[in-house]
């Protein structure tokens, strides 16, 4: 057998095998695209989650329903997390009486390096600890800080990659809050 055609004949294997694999990998015909989970972007409805604060208590996602929330994706380390963190706490003490939860979500680090960073910043809206990045995953977190602007019945209006200003901050808010 000649070498062209030894190349041919594991060329045609290699793709048959390779389709077959693909056909027997394929995602069962009894799974549709509404039960699969959506990507969470503006229009999809927030993924629910469970997660601890710093004081070991569990926060539910959906505990929130039924009110605005601002859902912030952040790090001590981050130099733009930091920067915005007086924006978001000044929504939090001027709304949050009214129905406006402020909601941040840790990325990995120890409790007392976030409890540090909040009495550094005098921080007092409700913050939860991803140390196992799920949560991040489960949002799609590629990088921080990243905000979600979602609405009273849990549907997402917003998604704000970077840091924001006053500005932005309160032009994202009407989306989610009168």
């Amino acid at each position: 057998m000649t070498t062209k055609r030894r190349f041919s004949l594991i060329l045609i294997l290699t793709f048959l095998l390779g389709g077959w694999w693909i056909w027997q990998h394929r995602l069962p015909t009894d799974i549709t695209a509404s039960a699969r989970p959506a990507i969470p972007r503006a229009g999809n409805p927030a993924p629910d989650f469970t997660l601890l604060n710093p004081a070991g208590n569990e926060v539910h996602l959906s505990g929130l329903k039924g009110q605005a929330v601002v859902l912030n994706f952040w790090a001590s380390w981050c130099g733009p997390c930091r920067a915005e963190m007086p924006e978001l706490q000044q929504a939090y003490q001027q709304f949050g009486k009214n129905g406006l939860v402020v909601l941040g979500v840790n990325q990995g680090e120890p409790v007392s390096i976030v409890n540090d960073f909040l009495a550094q910043l005098q921080l007092t809206f409700p913050v939860v600890l991803d140390q196992q990045l799920q949560v991040s995953q489960l949002y799609h977190i590629n990088s921080l800080p990243t905000t979600f602007f979602i609405d009273r019945d849990g549907i997402i209006r917003e998604v704000v990659i970077g840091q924001m200003n006053a500005a932005l901050l309160k032009e994202r808010l009407r989306s989610i809050y009168p």
